[in-house]
């Protein structure tokens, strides 16, 4: 079985920036283990997967060790597969996944994702996050990862986090954020534990972290900066339960996957 692949730059309107995905159209479901394989094998931040659905797609992500509930940039690249390059048609693409129902809506160059709010609510500081990032927030809060606050951005410029520190905390990893200089708020986001030190521009982060900017900052309209070595803008607002984000992405690269003619290759019913 041959499958194709594209590799979209996502949350950035030039290649080598932004967050590299990978992007893989089935026509059905193999088995699991074959999407952990070539997440594995592409070392990508995530490779997404979709099917056809009478919704829209039935989308998956996988980091290069396991499947996650939840990925912006890898949703992004994916909708910019199958508006840009698919032909997609129509103005909002549904896509249904271990979230929910997620909904991208194609506006000019840009893609606005609707995405479920995390609002982070305060947590006990533990000293295992304080180690492994070598600086003490003045603030620590909890949803599907850790929100350190710190007062600028040069210090979470400056984190040099321990990864096999970091790794030992329950969630899924750590966002640090602050003020920005030239955006409403900046961060960055470490999730050694799934096989990612630090994540280039990380969309889902943006769900805990825009609900509490807006809260803190008195608006709902938001511009972000994820500061990471290759780094990527994020237009965020939100509305009720719901954070939309939105970016553009580049295509890097198709290609075309050939499994070892030895791997057999299990389709689920």
């Amino acid at each position: 079985m041959k499958l194709k692949q594209y590799q979209v730059d996502a949350f950035t309107d030039k290649v080598f920036g932004g967050n590299p995905a990978a992007v893989v159209p089935l026509s059905s479901w193999p088995d699991d283990s074959l999407l952990q394989a070539i997440a594995e094998e592409n070392n990508l931040s995530e490779t997404a997967f979709f099917v056809s659905s009478e919704k829209g797609y039935k989308l998956r992500w996988f980091t290069p060790v396991k499947e996650v509930d939840l990925c912006g940039h890898a949703t992004l690249a994916t909708a910019h597969v199958i508006f840009e390059i698919l032909g997609y048609t129509k103005q909002v693409i549904t896509f249904e996944t271990r979230s929910g129902e997620l909904f991208v809506e194609k506006k000019g160059r840009q893609l606005e994702m609707n995405f479920p709010a995390r609002p982070p609510k305060p947590c006990d500081l533990s000293e295992i996050l304080v180690q492994g990032l070598g600086q003490r927030p003045i603030e620590v809060l909890a949803a599907d990862d850790y929100l350190a606050i710190f007062d600028s951005e040069a210090t979470v410029r400056a984190i040099k986090p321990d990864h096999a520190l970091l790794a030992q905390l329950d969630l899924r990893g750590v966002i640090v954020s602050a003020p920005g200089a030239d955006a409403d708020f900046v961060s960055r986001f470490f999730a050694p534990k799934y096989g990612v030190p630090e994540d280039p521009v990380t969309g889902s982060a943006h769900c805990e972290l825009a609900p509490y900017w807006a809260n803190r900052l008195g608006k709902n309209a938001l511009s972000a900066k994820q500061v990471s070595k290759r780094g990527g803008n994020i237009a965020c607002e939100v509305k009720a339960d719901r954070v939309f984000l939105s970016g553009v992405a580049v295509t890097f690269m198709e290609a075309e996957l050939a499994p070892s003619k030895n791997l057999t290759i299990k389709v689920r019913s």
